[in-house]
């Protein structure tokens, strides 16, 4: 009984948007598709990491960045311009090695990365001075470029 108040009151909800934005018409046809099989579970959206993740470097520099991984880290995909999950396995091999990262090899750009990226970024006169927080933002974004330039000069 319950979770046929709880959909009615969802369809409810959902009828009364889509009215407010214009759209009742696109609605109402996937609430007819949807059927009434109260037995079926509600579907589940799978999350993914995102392919590239670029932290601000436009293609030339994340060209720059993929050249110095080929020759010092193991990089062996494509010079694309696309720092995807292999290149960033390449790096975390970096940071691991010298700049206090301990999680896995797994080419995610999370946290951990990005603060082993910042120690990096810091100790090494790239020009990052904020905390080492994990949060890729502006600092971050600006130091990468100053280094993602000078392996554009010299890879």
């Amino acid at each position: 009984m319950r979770r046929n108040v709880l959909a009615r009151s969802l369809v409810s909800v959902t009828a009364l948007v889509g009215i407010a934005a214009g759209s009742l018409a696109g609605a109402s046809a996937s609430f007819a598709a949807s059927g009434s099989d109260s037995t079926q579970p509600a579907a589940t959206a799978v999350v993914t990491p995102l392919a590239v993740v670029n932290l601000g470097l436009n293609t030339t520099q994340a060209k720059g960045v993929q050249r110095w991984l080929k020759a010092n880290w193991g990089y062996t995909g494509a010079i694309d311009g696309e720092l995807g999950p292999e290149s960033w396995k390449a790096f975390q091999r970096h940071l691991k090695a010298y700049h206090g990262y301990t999680g896995a090899i797994d080419g995610v750009v999370g946290s951990g990365t990005v603060s082993a990226l910042q120690r990096f970024l810091k100790n090494n006169g790239w020009g990052y001075t904020g905390a080492i927080d994990g949060q890729a933002g502006p600092g971050t974004q600006a130091a990468f470029a100053t280094f993602a330039n000078w392996c554009v000069a010299n890879y």
